[in-house]
């Protein structure tokens, strides 16, 4: 993880950046405090992102999915499209993904644990296989941690008791998966201007609940804020947290999933990064938090059932099948 130079927060009082061109950080070595619930309620508020430090998640799990990362797409692409997705099992490597129609300039690979539906996990073939593995579960099982801790956060900033959020996270039952990101170096050649070169992705909200990123020094992930693009800074130690569409209709739009995008800053370099993004089972529905609804501020969506909104959007990362799904489209 990368060194900067921007101050991280006084842990004893959970603060955040309150300068409009920074995105919050917060650290949450006391996550359940009223200091620490206070700042992420504002972050999500104003924001919709925010880092966070103190996190738990040891320095050896967050080094070793990056070596796994780097060894994995080093590998000769014959042996990468081994383990090429596909509509029928979302899980293993890709290098065409669409995002709102238009093509990404970045290869993935994407672990979800097996649901019981024949649809298991992909793996790298070979040596690379017995150091691959256990880095990628043990992110996985530390982000599904720390996401349900700040679910839990957010519950009680909406008005509902901590778990009320989470029923639908249970194990073996939810969507959540982990993906790794490598954006190549773009043709130094052809790289042009930089409003010219390609998106690493466009810009987007997440459709689940919330996503937790880990990425290295290289910078290019922005978050759009009152109508301007925001450089997510790389920091030390530090992990980026978002809020995704489910969230947003949980509280009735107090808190906006916010679109970001990842940029090409610098053509010759490549970059990594490694989201992990927490969805509920398929048999879950969401619709605003009764406590968030008043005679003022009315439900803006009906009830949205994930297994339908999930594989209109999957549908969309494959192929151009037209304007892809977001949650306006469910609002009354």
């Amino acid at each position: 993880m990368a060194a900067s130079t921007q101050e991280c927060v006084n842990p004893a009082r959970a603060a955040i950046k309150t300068m409009s061109d920074f995105v919050p950080v917060i650290h949450i070595g006391q996550l359940e405090s009223v200091a620490s619930r206070a700042a992420i309620d504002r972050a999500c508020r104003e924001w919709g992102f925010f880092q966070v430090t103190g996190h738990g998640i040891a320095p050896a799990v967050i080094d070793d999915i990056f070596a796994a990362s780097h060894a994995f797409f080093a590998q000769p692409a014959a042996d990468k499209r081994r383990i090429l997705r596909d509509a029928d099992n979302p899980w293993g490597y890709f290098d065409k993904e669409l995002t709102k129609n238009r093509l990404d300039w970045k290869e993935i690979f994407d672990y979800g644990p097996d649901g019981g539906d024949g649809r298991g996990p992909r793996w790298p073939h070979g040596p690379l296989r017995r150091r691959f593995e256990p880095a990628v579960r043990a992110c996985y099982a530390a982000c599904t941690a720390l996401s349900l801790r700040l679910l839990d956060v957010m519950a009680s900033n909406l008005g509902v008791s901590p778990g009320a959020l989470a029923r639908g996270f249970d194990d073996g039952a939810h969507t959540s998966f982990q993906r790794l990101n490598f954006y190549p170096p773009y043709p130094f050649d052809h790289a042009g201007a930089a409003d010219q070169r390609p998106l690493g992705v466009g810009e987007h909200t997440d459709s689940g609940a919330l996503t937790i990123l880990m990425q290295d020094d290289q910078p290019g992930l922005e978050v759009q804020r009152d109508g301007r693009w925001h450089l997510v800074e790389p920091l030390a130690d530090a992990l980026v947290v978002n809020i995704g569409d489910i969230v947003q209709v949980w509280s009735n739009d107090r808190y906006k999933a916010a679109l970001h995008r990842v940029v090409t800053k610098n053509p010759a370099r490549e970059r990594y990064s490694i989201p992990f993004f927490l969805n509920p089972s398929y048999e879950t529905h969401y619709e605003p938090l009764p406590s968030m609804v008043t005679a003022q501020q009315p439900a803006a969506y009906r009830r949205i059932s994930w297994r339908e909104f999930r594989g209109l959007r999957a549908a969309g990362d494959y192929a151009d099948i037209g304007e892809e799904v977001q949650i306006h489209h469910y609002r009354r």
